[in-house]
């Protein structure tokens, strides 16, 4: 029989399921020169490298997390990491582009059990008083992954080429593999055979990957091929709730979608993501083109947002224990508004960028572990990996939709698509354009997490009397 395990073990355990999947992101990224002159292949070729993982987490992650309450949490995120860690092996030895692509796309569906699961383990094993501080801490190894990515991966290149960003998860994967099956939990028993929701699974599968390809396929110029998936999507969309109301056990019961808590938390996160990705995507053109940096400066100044999100991830949890989880998600959401509002209103200079960026990178930690702190923890049990899958989804589409919409935007104020000849006052007013949208956004989110909290507050005095 298992002691009862510390605390401290499960958290360490859970924050390396977080790290991998987010380091896998950002670190292969900065791969993408070297790949393309290893592989002999044209950028938009090896950008399936990215696109290819990103696919695979974002179309599997509710499916997975479903299957991780129905068949056991602890067995599914224990595979998880293993097939992360040998899909890494088959990325570093893969003879092809193809092949790396394939393997990807593996280690992608590995990260989506990660993350989904992870998550889920927090409702179940760390006491309620301590969750805030615990989603505080899963949120800064997520961001200390994304931070890591770029300067980790570009000395790994230097140093021992491109497969070394691949070799480096065998012994962390090895690691959390160790810590996950040595101090989480045995998974319960259960006294009926599950019954999972294929046909739902498939459908949604089919509907994120086509809006997922809609979004990032074309580089933000739109054609008849990504109208051509976005109607796909809809129509997948149109027979996912068609099957989900006609079966016995559906993947997402449609019923968990008229609870505002979880509404007003998927809504307000993928907006968010999307201001985040707006970030990630104007940082580095507005940089260089508008500073004249180099692309190690960029790197260094554009590391700065995650570095002050993974500072600012505990004490978040702390402040969103303390506080509680509604006021926790207006003062981040406030505090990203404010950056926006700064970076399109302040003169171009480079501490009027990096002060903007603190604000809002450190705004989205606090709102991101406040707001899945407030929806984990008004789900039942037996729905947490569900959940989870969802919230990390709504993150998800929101980075993909930014991608896509926030870098079009960009382009279309800058008055070029040729982004890296453009004018340092063209970048500049395109910043400044981009940014007034990311306030609106922000904004939005605002407007829905009160009238939400208005919402709640009412059904409780109701309740209570």
């Amino acid at each position: 029989m298992q002691n009862a395990p510390s605390t401290r073990w499960i958290l360490a355990s859970l924050s390396l399921a977080i790290l991998l999947p987010s380091l896998g992101t950002s670190i292969a990224n900065v791969g993408l020169p070297a790949l393309a002159q290893a592989f002999n292949a044209t950028f938009q070729q090896v950008q399936w490298v990215v696109i290819a993982y990103l696919l695979a987490m974002t179309t599997l992650i509710v499916s997975v997390g479903r299957l991780g309450d129905l068949a056991g949490r602890r067995r599914l995120l224990l595979a998880g990491i293993l097939l992360f860690t040998l899909a890494s092996i088959l990325s570093a030895i893969a003879p092809t582009l193809n092949g790396l692509i394939a393997a990807r796309a593996v280690q992608g569906l590995g990260a989506a059990m990660m993350m989904s699961l992870a998550m889920a383990f927090v409702g179940e094993t760390i006491p309620k008083e301590k969750t805030g501080s615990a989603m505080g801490l899963l949120g800064s190894m997520s961001a200390v992954g994304t931070a890591l990515g770029p300067s980790l991966g570009g000395m790994l290149i230097a140093g021992l080429g491109w497969q070394a960003i691949f070799l480096i998860n065998i012994p962390l994967g090895i690691l959390a593999f160790v810590l996950a099956q040595h101090h989480l939990p045995l998974d319960r028993p259960t006294a009926q055979p599950p019954r999972f929701d294929h046909l739902g699974t498939l459908l949604l599968a089919f509907t994120l990957a086509a809006y997922a390809l809609a979004m990032t396929m074309g580089r933000g110029h739109f054609g008849l091929l990504n109208v051509a998936l976005l109607l796909a999507a809809a129509c997948g969309m149109g027979l996912f709730i068609y099957t989900e109301k006609n079966t016995t056990a559906p993947l997402i019961r449609l019923d968990l979608l008229r609870n505002a808590a979880l509404n007003t938390g998927l809504a307000t996160s993928a907006l968010v993501a999307t201001v985040i990705m707006a970030t990630l995507v104007v940082g580095p053109f507005y940089l260089s083109r508008a500073f004249g940096l180099d692309a190690a400066h960029v790197g260094m100044v554009m590391s700065i947002g995650p570095i002050a999100a993974a500072l600012s991830g505990v004490p978040a949890g702390k402040i969103s224990d303390h506080l509680g989880t509604l006021p926790s998600s207006l003062i981040g959401l406030s505090s990203m508004a404010g950056g926006c509002l700064a970076l399109a209103l302040l003169p171009a200079s480079l501490g009027g960028y990096i002060a903007p960026m603190v604000l809002i990178t450190s705004g989205y930690a606090l709102f991101q572990t406040a707001n899945n702190t407030a929806v984990m923890s008004g789900m039942g049990k037996d729905q947490r990996g569900l959940i989870s899958g969802l919230l990390n989804l709504s993150r998800n589409l929101g980075l993909i939709t930014g991608a896509s919409l926030m870098g079009a935007v960009f382009a279309l104020a800058a008055g070029t698509n040729t982004l890296s000849s453009a004018s340092p006052e063209a970048v500049a007013h395109g910043l400044k354009i981009t940014f007034t949208l990311a306030a609106g956004l922000i904004l939005i989110a605002l407007v829905i997490a009160i009238k939400a909290g208005q919402h709640i507050e009412r059904k409780g005095q109701l309740t209570a009397h």
